[in-house]
């Protein structure tokens, strides 16, 4: 599950190479984590290339108060309030990292090394005159695993446009194993016996 991740100039200078539109809202620069509720910066493909747009985070529960602000790979085409977002509205967020907690309630990083940001895989509905985003989560890697059984679907940087365009590669996302991940902690519990 994520439940809260982390932007700031590197992340944004990631989605300019990626993205051949920025939304002006979002020329503004902007660090720091980002909750449900709030607006990010989410790449999406409602033109013919990736452009970068502010949406907010959660979809409005229908009968309950609250958000839905992820959703499972494995059965998101099966559930019927995401199934026509997840075929006709995908989306990715990126970002520089994202935190779990422990079973200790201590916040966890999760960041890739190899690269200056995380491309999280989503999906986008409207919902009273606003578009709010929600992540894809699946099972834990191994490296994430120690932490919490949950992760976002992190996507390749060159699996971007696919994601967003390829309906056949959407099959094939909803599937794969994340990459590992490096994990940051600040303090560790240490059990002495």
């Amino acid at each position: 599950m994520c439940g809260r991740y982390y932007v700031d100039d590197d992340t944004a200078r990631e989605i300019e190479k990626v993205v051949r539109e920025v939304d002006k809202k979002l020329r503004r620069e902007r660090s720091g984590d980002i909750y449900p509720s709030q607006s990010a910066a989410v790449i999406t493909g409602r033109k013919s290339y990736l452009l970068a747009e502010e949406m907010a985070w959660g979809f409005p529960q229908y009968q309950k108060k609250g958000l839905l602000i992820n959703a499972r790979a494995e059965t998101v085409l099966e559930r019927k309030m995401f199934r026509d977002s997840a075929l006709h509205r995908r989306c990715i967020i990126p970002a520089k990292h994202f935190y779990e907690w422990d079973a200790d309630k201590n916040k966890v990083t999760f960041m890739r090394e190899d690269q200056p940001a995380i491309f999280m895989a989503g999906f986008y509905n409207r919902f009273q005159d606003e578009d709010r985003f929600i992540i894809l989560t699946t099972q834990a890697n191994g490296s994430v695993s120690p932490v919490h059984h949950r992760m976002p679907l992190i996507l390749d940087r060159n699996e971007l446009e696919n994601w967003v365009y390829d309906d056949i590669f959407l099959e094939f996302s909803l599937h794969k194993t994340p990459p590992q991940l490096e994990r940051r902690q600040e303090y560790e519990q240490q059990n002495l016996f």
